[in-house]
């Protein structure tokens, strides 16, 4: 993963502008992945980028990694990262928006889309980080945190592009990473964080609209704006084949969504059923997996994906990505540290059918429980690592024969790791 993290001696070249070093990476910049087409035969997309959110979601393992420290015990990568940051914070000008999702290696604003989910997964993770940052850093990190904030208490309540950036209208994804942040800065003791009266407010709006996703079976990913002014419905989603979809349970790992939420748990299982075998999306390596090693599932992003790197040639059904997997596998460890914690398993008609899925029902202990969840979430790693290159991730692995593909050494897929157990850690 620090491979992919640049420093004032480890410097990346944009391979859009080779020999040109003023388009050089700056300290702070986190690329998405080291893949370029030029270095990627039958890949076609472009990841030296840095984009806020994967930033972000990196940075957050750095902060929770107790890295070595210099003197005054600061951790230069996270000094690096906030300065970084805030560089590309300011260089998100009109008619771009603080949200702006993708900028160059120098800090540049790259032309791509407005995703609010960014700002707030941001300032979840300067929040985090800021005891390790020095003074001068600390200040920055404080004023970027202030703007981020009264920028999405302007258009939480308005529609943005997806986790995926293929769709916009009202991200359930985006509204819970919202919902963090604006708890998380309601409860900082930080000095200088602005705490604005339109917080409150905000925490209970979105409250309100996480709930109004529930269709009656699942949580529906994205609805489209109905363009009247009315409230978005959840029978009306921005596109068909879009759910179940992984973002759902991207929204307890890295949002406020809570892992003992049954409507949750409803949704993971169809999540899991839908590529398991006689399910929607069915990948073949996972019956494989099953039989031949008692590993898996993979999971991939929704049922009518097409993207698997190489956008000039789609291929429905898409592909498992490790990302997902180590993300479902991070709800199962989290959610058995929350039942070891309260001596209760969350268990109804909603979320039966996911800890069916683990082989507990009613009768099950809370204990024995928590150890069965374990194990699942330790099956879906292990079937990421068994299908690993030497332990090297790409986003994605293919779902027939479970080998690589895509864009190698994906950032997230390491951070999406090192979450997941640190997840386990707490749980066992």
């Amino acid at each position: 993963m620090f491979r992919n993290i640049a420093s004032d001696g480890f410097v990346f070249s944009d391979p859009q502008s080779p020999g040109d070093i003023s388009r050089n990476s700056k300290p702070g910049c986190i690329i998405a992945a080291p893949s370029f087409p030029a270095d990627t035969p039958g890949i076609d997309e472009d990841y030296v980028f840095n984009w806020v959110r994967d930033g972000a979601i990196t940075a957050m393992e750095v902060a929770k990694a107790d890295m070595p420290t210099r003197p005054g015990g600061t951790v230069q990568t996270l000094n690096d990262y906030v300065q970084f940051a805030d560089l590309c914070h300011s260089n998100a000008q009109p008619p771009l928006t603080k949200g702006h999702a993708c900028f160059n290696i120098a800090g540049d604003a790259r032309p791509w889309t407005e995703q609010n989910d960014g700002p707030a997964l941001q300032t979840i993770t300067i929040l985090a980080a800021y005891d390790q940052l020095d003074v001068g850093t600390q200040k920055r990190a404080v004023d970027l945190v202030n703007s981020n904030v009264a920028y999405l208490l302007g258009v939480y309540q308005g529609p943005t592009t997806n986790l995926w950036e293929e769709h916009s209208g009202y991200s359930f994804f985006a509204r819970a990473a919202q919902l963090r942040c604006f708890e998380e800065i309601q409860g900082s003791t930080i000095v200088g964080i602005d705490k604005p009266t339109g917080l409150r407010p905000a925490i209970k709006w979105l409250r309100q609209a996480l709930a109004g996703h529930w269709d009656g079976n699942t949580y529906i990913s994205m609805l489209a704006d109905p363009g009247d002014g009315s409230q978005p419905s959840p029978q009306n989603p921005v596109v068909s084949g879009y759910d179940p979809n992984i973002d759902i349970v991207q929204s307890a790992v890295y949002g406020a969504v809570p892992v003992t939420d049954t409507k949750l748990l409803a949704t993971a299982a169809q999540l899991r059923s839908q590529w398991e075998e006689g399910g929607i999306a069915f990948y073949p390596i996972n019956k494989a997996d099953k039989e031949g090693f008692g590993i898996g599932p993979l999971f991939g992003r929704y049922p009518g994906d097409v993207y698997n790197g190489d956008t000039a040639h789609p291929q429905l059904g898409g592909h498992p990505w490790a990302l997902s997997t180590f993300n479902v596998a991070e709800l199962h460890y989290k959610l058995a540290g929350a039942i070891k914690a309260s001596g209760k398993v969350p268990m109804d008609d909603l979320s039966a059918p996911f800890f069916a899925q683990s082989g507990i029902d009613a009768s099950t202990a809370p204990a024995a429980a928590a150890a069965a969840l374990t194990a699942t979430g330790d099956a879906m790693m292990q079937a990421v690592i068994y299908h690993s290159d030497n332990l090297e991730l790409s986003e994605q692995f293919d779902g027939t024969t479970g080998f690589e593909r895509s864009v190698h050494n994906l950032t997230w897929s390491y951070a999406a790791y090192l979450s997941a157990m640190r997840a386990r850690a707490e749980a066992v």
